[in-house]
């Protein structure tokens, strides 16, 4: 079998994807995820004028052969540009493999080893009682495990809650400008506890409470937040300094035995090698989609698993069900499956991709297509064309670029 075509679909069903499509001889096809979001035309170029060409002609089956020659072939490596189209290709591989097999994904992994996937979703609010009604949506739709983000008194927006303008529609933190957010680091400090003890007296101690700082705090700021929070046994505190600096979490993991979890923006498992063998972290958060693809993130987690840190798939609006399938057949086949995040997609987009993998009563399962299930309309995705869209950008009250 040869790969005989390569290409790259750009769509926006609600948010920009780029989706890399694979064909071959034998008239079996591929899909992988190659969304990066802000940056998505980067990658598109990256995979259509540098990856692309070296395809066609290749065996689809060498996957592992394949991944490693695009990684040390480039010369330049790592990088989330690079590392998503890595991915795409990886994923699209992996496809066509169980497809051949006629079998899903995640038996080609070693089979199942548990029955569904547990996820969490998202609650949030711009005050406590607003943040209360979305929890109570959230477990309405059968999530067990919550992640909950409130706005922060005197803060005009924070990323991760959803605000509305003058006429009440929802503004998207994805914009064709990047929106400005203002923020004050003492004035959240202060907050989240209230927040956390508002929720816990809600709804009560075993309802698994999960919240992301995005970054934003220093390590001595996290150590204080995490040791405040523990009352409240969260699940995790979720990207509570920027990680890059791994030596960093060394002073959180000695202030708190609050869990955390990072990894969100990792490329490599070279990010991860001090935070995983001196077990200052608690849950690793790359996704397939910018972590090179089903075959390093495998490897990662059975790193992570000698010292008993468990996967946590990031999995937000802007990865698409391809990259979510891809996850979802992973987390079913490891052993150290933590959890997964899922905020579900637009309806268009589920149209756009069609997929095998369901949730119900919170929990995912990929599904028993061949490969990882999911089919895409290319006549309605040409339908639903790019739309530059950027994060948001956070300010200090002086007008300093906040670091996240």
């Amino acid at each position: 079998m040869k790969i005989v075509d390569a290409k790259v679909v750009v769509t926006s069903p609600g948010r920009n994807f780029v989706t890399l499509k694979l064909t071959t001889d034998e008239g079996l096809t591929g899909l992988g995820d190659a969304t990066l979001n802000g940056r998505e035309l980067a990658v598109v170029s990256y995979l259509t004028d540098h990856v692309a060409p070296l395809l066609v002609g290749l065996d689809p089956h060498r996957v592992e052969d394949t991944w490693q020659s695009l990684y040390r072939g480039a010369y330049w490596r790592r990088g989330p540009v690079t590392m998503a189209a890595i991915a795409a290709v990886d994923v699209a591989l992996w496809d066509i493999k169980a497809k051949a097999a006629g079998l899903p994904l995640y038996q080609l992994l070693g089979g199942a080893s548990r029955e569904r996937v547990g996820t969490y979703g998202h609650a949030d609010g711009r005050d406590i009682p607003e943040l209360l009604d979305s929890v109570r949506a959230r477990l309405a739709e059968g999530y067990p495990a919550v992640r909950i983000q409130s706005g922060v008194p005197g803060l005009k927006a924070v990323y991760g809650v959803s605000d509305t303008d003058g006429a009440g529609a929802p503004i998207l933190h994805q914009q064709a400008r990047p929106l400005v957010e203002d923020w004050d680091t003492a004035a959240y400090l202060r907050h989240i506890p209230a927040v956390f003890d508002a929720v816990r007296a809600e709804f009560g101690a075993e309802l698994p409470l999960l919240h992301d700082a995005h970054h934003r705090l220093t390590p001595i700021q996290a150590a204080r937040l995490g040791k405040d929070l523990e009352p409240y046994r969260p699940f995790w505190l979720e990207d509570c300094t920027p990680a890059e600096n791994q030596e960093a979490l060394r002073l959180v993991r000695r202030g708190t035995t609050t869990p955390l979890a990072v990894g969100e923006v990792f490329n490599t498992v070279y990010d991860y090698q001090t935070l995983i063998t001196e077990q200052l972290i608690d849950y690793v958060r790359s996704a397939v989609t910018h972590f090179g693809g089903v075959t390093p993130l495998r490897k990662l987690f059975d790193f992570a698993a000698q010292y008993q840190i468990k996967s946590a798939v990031h999995g937000p609006q802007d990865i698409s069900p391809v990259g979510m399938a891809a996850a979802v057949h992973l987390d079913l086949a490891v052993h150290n499956f933590g959890i997964q995040e899922y905020s579900g997609h637009t309806p268009l987009t589920h149209e756009v991709f069609r997929h095998a993998y369901t949730f119900t009563d919170g929990h995912l399962h990929p599904g028993e297509d061949p490969g990882i299930g999911v089919e895409l309309d290319e006549e309605l995705a040409a339908a639903h064309p790019y739309a530059q869209a950027y994060l948001p950008v956070n300010r200090l009250h002086d007008g300093t670029v906040h670091d996240w």
